[in-house]
């Protein structure tokens, strides 16, 4: 593991020299630091004892950032530690705070090794609110917040196959799109990845407005190739960049509850964001326009936006509450108040 460790810092090295800014995404706490406790792999590898995992990712931190400093300052480079949590990206201002921090350091010549605090958010992959549920997922998050504009996602098979690698039949995919079909296979037992993650991550960083490629980890020479632009792995081409905000709404973001909306308003919120959509006096979403509430939420909370058919389409930060929407159809009010203002709301891309 040291080896590959050394490997990767002289990619890293390599890559700062031609001039490019590098983040790492890097596990290996929990393994390390099962290690150092004398843990059994099975029992740390079940989902279900988060604890042990937590203790093991505690002892394990340390080690894996002493490491990576001693290796990293041979080469005469500074890394910063950054242990992000779920808060971290439901927060739109400890998401700004959090990527404008990353960009301090890049700017400052440091490279950024970016991890879950697994300590405290629980390692366990059975919460199904979680913003992200394993390093591909954060990887992607952070590149997208981070105007990054390439990810290297790596695994430990050659790229995205149509079948599991092991099957003659399998072909790699060179450039993913919506077309592409995947079989997939069995995932590792100790990580929480697996292609499938991979996939969902690199299509969440491919439309947050980063080229990203999903390819092998056992050969770190990858690295280097992927930046450079040589034919590895698989492709995710990059989509427009929506802004920051737009990204935090999208992705970094778990909503709290729906309200749905009557078509007259779906149909103006759709309006692309033109001269057109200013001249069709575009509101957002006022009360009288919300059919349907479900769950309960304060205001500020980020809801889920759906059409009289209950298709999600939009998602969008509210200025009312539940409560409140609920005394506004019980007073028969006009409703002409603001549940949605026009600046805090993003459509959703339906092919995520």
């Amino acid at each position: 593991m040291l080896t590959d460790w050394r490997i990767c810092t002289r990619q890293i090295k390599e890559l700062n020299m031609s001039g490019r800014q590098v983040m790492l995404v890097s596990s290996g706490a929990v393994g390390l630091g099962r290690l150092r406790l004398g843990l059994a792999k099975d029992v740390v590898a079940d989902p279900a004892n988060v604890i042990d995992r937590q203790a093991c990712a505690a002892a394990g931190q340390g080690i894996l950032m002493s490491t990576y400093d001693t290796l990293f300052q041979r080469l005469n480079m500074t890394c910063a530690q950054v242990l992000i949590t779920q808060s971290d990206f439901l927060s739109r201002e400890r998401y700004s705070y959090l990527t404008d921090t990353l960009e301090r350091l890049i700017s400052l010549g440091v490279t950024p090794i970016i991890n879950e605090n697994d300590v405290v958010t629980g390692c366990s992959e059975l919460d199904t609110q979680r913003v992200f549920s394993d390093n591909d997922k954060l990887s992607a998050l952070v590149a997208a917040g981070a105007d990054a504009d390439g990810l290297a996602l790596l695994t430990d098979v050659e790229a995205v196959f149509t079948r599991p690698p092991g099957d003659p039949a399998a072909e790699r995919i060179r450039v993913y799109d919506s077309q592409s079909s995947v079989v997939i296979g069995a995932q590792s037992a100790l990580g929480r990845g697996g292609m499938a993650s991979k996939i969902a991550a690199a299509r969440i960083s491919a439309l947050g407005g980063v080229e990203t490629v999903v390819a092998s980890g056992y050969d770190l020479s990858n690295i280097a190739k992927v930046f450079s632009g040589r034919d590895v792995g698989t492709l995710f081409p990059a989509s427009a960049r929506p802004n920051k905000r737009q990204r935090w709404l999208t992705f970094a973001t778990v909503t709290e509850g729906t309200i749905q909306v009557n078509e007259e308003c779906k149909t103006r919120m759709t309006i692309p964001a033109t001269a057109e959509r200013n001249r069709g006096g575009n509101r957002g979403v006022l009360a009288s326009e919300v059919k349907h509430v479900d769950g309960v939420f304060g205001t500020k909370a980020v809801v889920s936006i759906q059409d009289e058919e209950g298709m999600e389409f939009a998602r969008g930060m509210v200025q009312l509450s539940s409560g409140q929407l609920a005394s506004l159809a019980a007073g028969g009010g006009k409703g002409e108040e603001a549940v949605v203002n026009h600046n805090d709301y993003v459509i959703l891309d339906t092919a995520l």
